[in-house]
């Protein structure tokens, strides 16, 4: 079995706009101040032994711009849910694409998407990215200070160093949710529980779960998305809508990341 993804880029317009030459940066094109997006389309299946594919990406490209473009136009004209958006545009590719329709992804922006994920059409999962700044030192009490030196190198430097660390929750939304979870509850409460408490600190100073002296954690990028998990959950699963914190993801730098709980 393979996968095979298609980013299909498009925009919305204010008026209808006229097909464009340029697919890579967005067909229709952008006009005016109108909105962009992109539409990812993962597919699962056997590959095609006489063509080597599993679906041919013209055929992915017209389906949505046919099928999948006109719900997302009238969506964002009537201002209807973003979550309802997502879930008429996959049931309608997976009715007509020739293989098997696994994900589909809007993202209204580079740092938040929507996706549908095949064997559960009663749910959206919903990705937000945020960022902090802060500062950690990487010494563990259960090792000797030249066992820490040689293990963790320069990221032990006793002053400690710092990172602009960016963290992304991934919610899992009823679509038929009333009062709805919207992408404002979700940043308001990440602000109020991982963003203030963690932005412009020292992470084994200022913050009791790292403080490693008084029973608190090593400030790992894998440790840090786990207590940022553990704070976001139960304030999100609060909410009416009862939404469902997934998992949360930390990139210390755009090398290295960590997901908690593993996906």
């Amino acid at each position: 079995m393979h996968l095979l993804t298609r980013t299909v880029r498009l925009a919305v317009n204010t008026r209808d706009s006229s097909v464009g030459t340029n697919g890579f940066a967005g067909n229709p094109p952008l006009s005016g101040f109108g909105r962009w997006y992109e539409i990812e389309v993962t597919c699962r299946g056997r590959i095609d032994p006489k063509t080597g594919y599993l679906i041919d990406i013209k055929t992915v490209d017209s389906a949505v711009r046919d099928h999948a473009f006109p719900l997302l136009q009238n969506a964002v004209r009537v201002e209807s849910s973003p979550e309802r958006a997502v879930a008429s545009m996959f049931e309608a590719l997976a009715s007509i694409l020739p293989a098997s329709l696994q994900t589909l992804r809007l993202k209204p922006s580079p740092y938040y998407d929507l996706a549908m994920v095949a064997g559960d059409q009663t749910h959206v999962l919903v990705r937000q990215r945020f960022d902090f700044s802060a500062a950690h030192r990487l010494h563990s009490p259960a090792l000797s200070d030249e066992e820490n030196r040689r293990l963790y190198g320069k990221c032990n430097n006793p002053r400690g160093h710092g990172h602009n660390y960016v963290v992304q929750p991934v919610v899992k939304l009823r679509i038929d949710a009333a009062p709805s979870f919207s992408l404002h509850d979700l940043e308001s409460i990440t602000d109020q529980h991982v963003i203030k408490p963690f932005d412009h600190k020292h992470l084994n100073e200022d913050t009791p779960e790292f403080r490693v002296d008084q029973g608190g954690v090593l400030p790992s990028v894998e440790n840090i998305a786990r207590i940022c998990f553990e704070r976001l959950r139960p304030a999100i699963a609060a909410h009416s809508a009862r939404p469902e914190l997934v998992s949360v993801t930390v990139w210390e730098t755009d090398r290295t990341s960590a997901t908690y709980p593993a996906m």
